[in-house]
């Protein structure tokens, strides 16, 4: 049975939450802090994190989260603006449901975003994530270094390289130069889907229904803003091209000359 961790402080809501979601044969536990929230990450299959917390700021609270576990969050409040949505997913949430909602929608919701979270790992180790990697890396990237730019290796292997950025779909690592690019979940679904077909133009409708959600209900500025947090990561807006009013391709930059 998969355990919803509830993360609400309004105790009318939180036990509505907990009844719609026994009622639908999951497990709850529930708490009204992020402090608390992030104590209890272990045991849950699915976080609904209210981002109007007493203690903690919630878009603070899903960003914690993501640096530990890759647990999937839906973001709720009753602030309803592009804005708020487009942080709650920044900071690492999967999806966004405004207050009031109804019940077979946030089911509906709840169910989509576990079955899009299948192939992940749950959790992390949040110890292990403050440690340096030991050993070479274990993509290989600084051996692909001279690689022609556009080479792959076979996707059954679970790695994708394009020329010194490297990423490794089963141990959702991403590497760059042989350095490791901290980025989050959504981040790392769009760069696999770039890396897939390196110098290829990926529409926007086509990302926003892989990474996002076939029915996403929000605007794609979102897609944007993903786009923009990866560019800076990798250290350059050359790594990922805008093809104006179509979507984006994934490019390897030129060498600057010294």
């Amino acid at each position: 049975m998969r355990n919803v961790l509830i993360v609400e402080d309004d105790d009318g809501v939180a036990e509505a939450l907990e009844q719609a979601l026994t009622v639908h044969g999951y497990a709850t536990c529930r708490t009204g802090t992020g402090a608390a929230a992030l104590e209890h990450l272990d045991d849950a299959s699915l976080v609904l994190l209210d981002l109007g917390l007493p203690d903690l700021e919630g878009h603070e609270v899903c960003r914690r989260i993501r640096e530990r576990s890759c647990v999937p969050v839906i973001a709720l409040s009753g602030r309803a603006g592009e804005l708020d949505r487009v942080m709650a997913l920044h900071m690492g949430a999967d999806d966004f449901v405004a207050k009031p909602f109804g019940r077979y929608e946030l089911m509906a919701r709840i169910q989509a975003v576990i079955r899009r979270s299948g192939d992940c790992p749950r959790h992390h180790d949040a110890a292990a994530a403050n440690e340096p990697e030991p050993g070479p890396d274990p993509v290989g990237a600084h051996e692909q270094a001279h690689e022609p730019a556009h080479e792959q290796a076979h996707p059954a292997a679970g790695i994708l390289r394009a020329g010194p950025l490297s990423l490794d779909r089963r141990a959702r690592k991403v590497y760059l130069d042989g350095t490791e690019v901290r980025i989050t979940r959504k981040e790392f679904e769009l760069l696999t889907m770039l890396l897939e077909e390196p110098g290829t133009v990926m529409e926007r409708q086509d990302i926003m229904a892989r990474v996002w959600d076939e029915n996403w209900f929000g605007s794609t500025r979102t897609l944007d803003v993903h786009v923009g947090s990866l560019r800076g990561k990798l250290g350059s807006n050359d790594w990922i091209e805008a093809a104006r009013g179509v979507g984006y391709r994934l490019t390897v930059p030129q060498p600057r000359a010294s």
